[in-house]
């Protein structure tokens, strides 16, 4: 199985290489940004992707789309620090097949990517309950009102990207980011894009 880990911390890509040292039937393929990751996907085709959602440009989320752009048919887990059933359930949304939280077991991963590979779903029985049983309190969320997408946007918004700077970023037109803009501001209730920009600084995404 060739899975692709696309995250730039060299010390997460060195600890899957070490979950994987003594099996033989797993290839790891590395890549530390979404257009490395994307450009590995393209050239080596890997049966698993896991992809941090905090990578350094566009998030983990918005490669997830492109991949996905590319074959329908990828499998993907979304690796992240945040283990909120909020940016569980918009992996799944989003297309991927599994969630693992990296403040998890590291078996979690293994079994993860092994399910997948399988053709199979996975998240750790911790967030799978925590996402059965958060109903309101996953509706309280202000993140729960919007896509991936959106999400994306806020994120980049968070770390003083400009409307133009994402337009460029996700390959859209500035008009369509601007709108996006819009729509968010109106979901969450805020009255002008400072308030916006102080939201998504609040609320820590990157």
């Amino acid at each position: 199985m060739r899975v692709l880990i696309v995250d730039d911390h060299p010390i997460v890509a060195s600890g899957c290489r070490t979950l994987f040292a003594g099996d033989d039937d797993i290839v790891i393929l590395e890549a530390s940004d979404a257009e490395s990751g994307e450009r590995v996907f393209a050239a080596e085709e890997p049966d698993v992707c896991v992809l941090d959602i905090n990578l350094p440009t566009v998030s983990g989320f918005e490669l997830a789309r492109r991949i996905l752009a590319l074959d329908k048919s990828a499998r993907i887990i979304m690796f992240s620090m945040n283990d909120d059933p909020v940016f569980a359930a918009r992996a799944i949304e989003v297309g991927a097949k599994g969630y693992v939280s990296k403040s998890g077991d590291p078996c979690d991963l293994v079994e993860a990517i092994k399910e997948v590979g399988e053709g199979k779903v996975y998240l750790p029985a911790a967030i799978a309950r925590r996402l059965a049983f958060a109903g309101p309190a996953v509706a309280q969320n202000p993140l729960s009102k919007l896509t991936p997408r959106e999400i994306e946007i806020l994120r980049l918004l968070s770390v003083g990207k400009s409307l133009s700077e994402i337009a460029w970023l996700v390959h859209s037109s500035y008009k369509t980011i601007a709108n996006t803009s819009s729509i968010i501001r109106q979901k969450l209730g805020l009255r002008s894009a400072s308030e916006l920009v102080r939201f998504a600084i609040e609320s820590r995404l990157a």
